[in-house]
């Protein structure tokens, strides 16, 4: 790999883990200090590595220069000086002669350690997501707010308020005891939940973003499961779901971006081996007596790696969804209850319970209604398509709807 081609890719994989380890190492109320030293860690590499040519093994040469250019700064800054003495007080004690361990252990438990204090309940779910894209998956703030949809200013508003929430809340980075694990892993794991649907459902038009945020949930969340303190049923199940979802990623959209219909798909385009990691995990977030939201959307993600147009299928994924709207309520789930109701029961009873939901500022809502008065109501049909395109916020989605519009649109054929 060349030299333009390895830095960046460097900077994705090692950056994050280089200030998770500072951050744990000086304490979370020092994340700026870290990202300082992680950032001119990469701009030594940038400046040498062009004059002098890659070295043997640039992974082990950022660690070296990291551990290096942090011992200098605990040298030579008068702030840590003044820490030491005891002039001003941090969350730890270091002096420049304390070793700082890059190693595979620490960098995965460092990792950890940062998803929780991340994930701490006073910090709040925007937040939350927004600090894990940065500090954990090393997105830049651009790159998030692509994410987001939203511009620089506003992420970079965002991320200063968290950081200073951790600050003042003196959050430690360290992995919690397991009585602590057991009454924050739900925070975490809705914070990985959220991460990936913004990946999944996103409205951005970069695609290879939006892979990059599903990719980067599932990572953090094989980190907890990894983990023998945080391998619960639940972090499998939320897995198993991801891996569902991922496995039909390459047959969502088309080759001009439009997305493409869950019935129009062409299975030949899903990743089998992704479906054959989420049956894993779901077998393995069997374990125990608890049903989370992540066991039963994982398992209506199961059925949806089915194909076939059962009404078994259908039938399935209603009770599923039925049970889900009894532990947590959400109008999306209802939504997408509806479809399914559709598919078992014919759409009229359908139609009926969607128009109850009342959604009308959602252009899934009228898409769906849309799709459920074809061949019912054909004027119907057409208006709620035409209120959908107005609604819709990406590209994708108003192409979609446009060419359903245009489908519509075409003078039946009078067959007398």
């Amino acid at each position: 790999m060349e030299e333009k081609e390895l830095i960046p890719n460097l900077f994705r994989t090692e950056f994050r883990k280089i200030v998770s380890v500072l951050c744990g190492y000086f304490g979370i109320e020092q994340v700026g200090i870290a990202e300082d030293i992680a950032s001119d860690t990469f701009l030594s590499a940038t400046e040498l590595w062009g004059q002098k040519g890659l070295p043997a093994n640039p992974t082990a040469w950022l660690y070296t220069v990291a551990k290096n250019k942090t011992k200098d700064y605990l040298k030579h800054n008068s702030i840590f000086r003044r820490k030491v003495s005891g002039d001003i007080m941090y969350s730890s004690k270091r002096t420049e002669d304390a070793e700082i361990d890059l190693s595979n252990k620490n960098i995965l438990d460092s990792q950890l350690a940062m998803m929780f204090a991340i994930c701490d309940p006073s910090i709040s779910k925007e937040a939350q997501i927004s600090l894990s894209l940065n500090l954990l998956c090393g997105f830049g703030v651009e790159e998030i707010a692509d994410a987001f949809l939203t511009n620089k200013e506003t992420i970079y508003k965002r991320l200063a308020r968290a950081k200073e929430k951790l600050r003042e809340e003196k959050i430690k980075i360290e992995i919690p005891s397991l009585p602590e694990i057991h009454n924050r892993i739900e925070t975490v794991l809705l914070t990985l939940y959220l991460l990936f649907s913004e990946g999944y459902y996103s409205a951005s038009e970069n695609t290879a973003l939006r892979k990059g945020l599903c990719t980067e949930a599932m990572r953090l969340t094989l980190m907890l499961i990894d983990n023998p303190q945080t391998n619960t049923p639940s972090a499998n199940a939320l897995m198993s779901l991801m891996c569902f979802h991922s496995s039909r990623f390459e047959a969502r959209e088309n080759s001009t971006g439009e997305m493409v219909l869950y019935e129009d798909q062409d299975e030949s385009l899903w990743d089998k081996e992704l479906v054959a990691e989420g049956n894993n995990f779901l077998i393995r977030a069997s374990k125990g007596n608890q049903l989370t939201r992540y066991h039963l959307e994982a398992a209506i993600a199961y059925w949806h790696t089915h194909k076939e147009d059962t009404n078994e299928k259908w039938e399935n994924i209603l009770q599923l969804y039925n049970q889900l709207l009894q532990i947590e309520y959400s109008p999306i789930a209802a939504l997408n209850r509806t479809y399914a109701l559709a598919k078992a029961n014919g759409k009229k009873i359908a139609i009926a319970e969607a128009e109850k939901l009342n959604l009308c500022n959602s252009h899934f809502y009228h898409t769906l209604l849309g799709y459920l008065y074809v061949d019912i109501d054909h004027i119907a049909a057409l208006q709620h398509l035409q209120k959908a395109f107005i609604l819709a916020k990406s590209n994708a989605d108003k192409k979609a709807i446009s060419k359903n519009i245009a489908f519509l649109s075409i003078p039946k054929k009078n067959n007398s």
